[in-house]
């Protein structure tokens, strides 16, 4: 089998897909890896180094995509890519495909077999592949909206920690998942205020016990939104439906009892936002101002620690790509039920319910 390793081609995109330590694993199961030249170089990794893991260094993408049996993405595929792919390819990646309806039709156009990531079920029902990513994105959130509530940049100047004798800034997390978990990890540490919302009960009470009163935690309904978004300093979006789009939870109406100099971070713009005023932005462009608001809503916020996600992805990864390599795709597909759950599509249709739900597709 060979697997094809492209440099990420999205504005800001520092991560790669597979490490040397993970090229090592696949060569040594009889595997070849392609590489793209310097796929590795934003996240730290040398082409020598993969060199020396066997790979096979190729000077342009075009070649990786045409050789390989399995691309191995970080990214999904953007539309100067499009052309590249394959008919009748495996594509493994974070798709995302609820909000792409382009990239789907164009999926299912060559018969793409698109594996993704996001929807990845572990033996307990959780999401292994989207956990990393969902930790880091949850604990940037917090480091981004502190730094952009700062006066220079537009913030309304509040100190997420405060200091003796002034009241600490006060952080919103809609969801209480991986991603918001950690958020409110990350704030707490800060010395925040914090309240978390969520329709679980359960996280509600997990988080709780465990911070014993130093945080606030609500059940997510309108009413409680409304009051304390309009109250927040900074605002997180971590509202996750895996595969679906995500649910607009706070309207345009809440967003405008928002102080001005406030900070929105949208966690959940992979899956379209779950802020009615949101829209993605880049990291070279990063934010925008709507009703006196800062809106950040980058969609691949843990770019900016490139070699932290690397490592965090690949570890996660690294069982499912051996598996494929050791079996073939099919055969592990149809051995482990969880990676059969990546499968978004297949010969020609969106074969995950949720995502054909989403984009009005028969599946």
């Amino acid at each position: 089998m060979i697997i094809g390793v492209p440099k990420e081609v999205k504005i800001g995109e520092t991560r790669v897909s597979m490490t040397p330590s993970l090229c090592r694993r696949v060569t040594s199961l009889g595997g070849k890896v392609l590489l793209e030249k310097s796929a590795g170089i934003s996240a730290g990794f040398v082409d020598a180094q993969y060199k020396a893991a066997g790979a096979t260094i190729v000077p342009s993408a075009s070649k990786v995509w045409k050789s390989a049996d399995v691309i191995l993405k970080v990214k999904e595929p953007l539309k100067e890519e499009y052309s590249l792919i394959q008919q009748g390819q495996t594509i493994f990646t974070y798709l995302h495909l609820a909000a792409g309806p382009e990239l789907a039709k164009e999926l299912c156009r060559k018969s793409v077999l698109g594996i993704a990531y996001e929807t990845v079920e572990g033996s307990d029902g959780s999401f292994p592949l989207l956990k990393p990513m969902s930790q880091i994105a949850g604990r940037l959130s917090i480091q981004i909206g502190a730094y952009r509530l700062q006066s220079q940049l537009g913030g309304s100047g509040v100190l997420l920690g405060g200091i003796p004798g002034t009241m600490p800034g006060h952080v919103v997390v809609i969801g209480a998942g991986n991603s918001g978990a950690h958020a409110v990890q990350m704030a707490a540490g800060m010395g925040a205020r914090v309240t978390v919302l969520d329709l679980d009960t359960r996280k509600l009470e997990a988080l709780d016990t465990e911070y014993r009163g130093r945080i606030v935690t609500l059940m997510s309904n309108p009413a409680n939104i409304e009051h304390e978004v309009a109250d927040a300093d900074l605002l997180i979006g971590a509202v996750l439906i895996p595969a679906a789009k995500a649910p607009i939870v706070v309207s345009e109406k809440v967003v405008k009892s928002m102080r001005p100099g406030s900070v929105i971070v949208d966690i959940a713009i992979d899956q379209g936002g779950c802020v009615e005023t949101i829209r993605p932005t880049s990291h070279e462009k990063p934010t925008y101002k709507e009703h006196d608001v800062i809106h950040y809503a980058v969609p691949n916020m843990p770019a900016l620690v490139g070699r932290t996600s690397a490592l965090g992805l690949t570890q996660a990864t690294e069982p499912f790509v051996a598996m494929m390599v050791q079996k073939g795709v099919e055969r592990a597909l149809n051995e482990h039920k969880g990676l059969a759950k990546g499968v978004n599509t297949r010969n020609g249709r969106i074969v995950y319910g949720a995502v054909s739900q989403a984009l009005g597709f028969e599946s």
